[in-house]
């Protein structure tokens, strides 16, 4: 039996991935299936693997771009209220690894916590952002996990502590297909000072960004004591552009996705600034964003 006829409720069949990522470009799923409960998505992964089906996890979709054929194989996104519950008892906040990170920094703000505020304007789930440790100068989010519940390729659930968790920047060693919630300890502090603080950082942020409006995503990680951008403008690379796929004015590592940019526009540019860098600095650039 197909995927589709063994979870007829959950599964939706050659479904458009486009809308799904903030590209909004990309080709069909052979199967997009939803579960509803854990137990439903341990399902799910136990019969993939039975049937050597390829899984693929969909998260908010913001770092990822998804290539112009169909992709094969189950693509799983956890959106049901089982993966995006917030819950605080009174000294740690526990959130569901598929809730939107927004929903989280607006929870802690508004209890008072301190040391989420500043990644706000970061956009991706829950889980997706402490795989990759996201954050920036100015704080992780890394420095406040204790706890990481994980699913394995087998549906075994697993529980791995502060101690056995490895954070650095702008990665984990969370390898495990799914993170099924995530345990932060927050300090409390004054809550119009928390607010103060997500408020500018809201400013920078998109300050040094493409304008809201844009289809736009980071190309590139920054090295180490330099930023990618800087290599890129000072590579000559600046507004560069294949087809509908242009560098964002405001901030070079990032591409903007004009309306009919494919994915091979993208992956056309990115190689093409990548090798200039390298020619002209000397820095090969690590690629930030996943492609499918």
């Amino acid at each position: 039996m197909s995927l589709a006829e063994t979870f007829p409720e959950i599964t939706k069949r050659n479904e458009p991935l486009a809308p799904y990522t903030h590209l909004k470009i990309g080709g069909p799923a052979e199967f997009l299936i939803q579960p509803r409960s854990v137990d439903e998505l341990r399902s799910v992964l136990t019969t993939c693997q039975t049937q050597q089906v390829p899984v693929r996890m969909l998260g908010g979709g913001n770092n990822l771009l998804v290539r112009d054929d169909p992709v094969p194989g189950a693509v799983v996104q956890l959106t049901a209220p089982a993966f995006t519950m917030i819950e605080w008892d009174g000294k740690r906040i526990t959130a569901g690894g598929g809730g939107p990170l927004f929903d989280l920094i607006a929870f802690s703000v508004r209890q008072g916590l301190t040391g989420l505020e500043t990644l706000v304007g970061l956009r991706g789930t829950v889980g997706g952002s402490v795989r990759c440790n996201v954050g920036d100068r100015s704080g992780e989010i890394g420095q406040g996990v204790r706890q990481v519940t994980v699913l394995t390729e087998t549906g075994k659930v697993q529980v791995r502590t502060q101690e056995e968790l490895n954070f650095s920047e702008h990665q984990s060693d969370i390898d495990e297909p799914v993170i099924l919630n995530v345990v932060f300890e927050l300090e409390k502090a004054p809550a119009a000072a928390v607010l103060k603080r997500m408020r500018k950082a809201w400013i920078l942020r998109k300050a040094a960004e493409p304008l809201s409006f844009q289809a736009a995503v980071r190309l590139f990680r920054n090295p180490p004591a330099q930023t990618a951008a800087t290599l890129i403008d000072r590579a000559g690379m600046t507004k560069a552009r294949v087809n509908n796929a242009e560098l964002s004015e405001r901030n070079s590592n990032y591409v903007v996705a004009h309306p009919g940019t494919t994915a091979t526009d993208i992956l056309q540019l990115a190689d093409r600034v990548r090798t200039r860098v390298r020619e002209r600095t000397g820095v090969d650039l690590d690629r930030e964003l996943h492609v499918w």
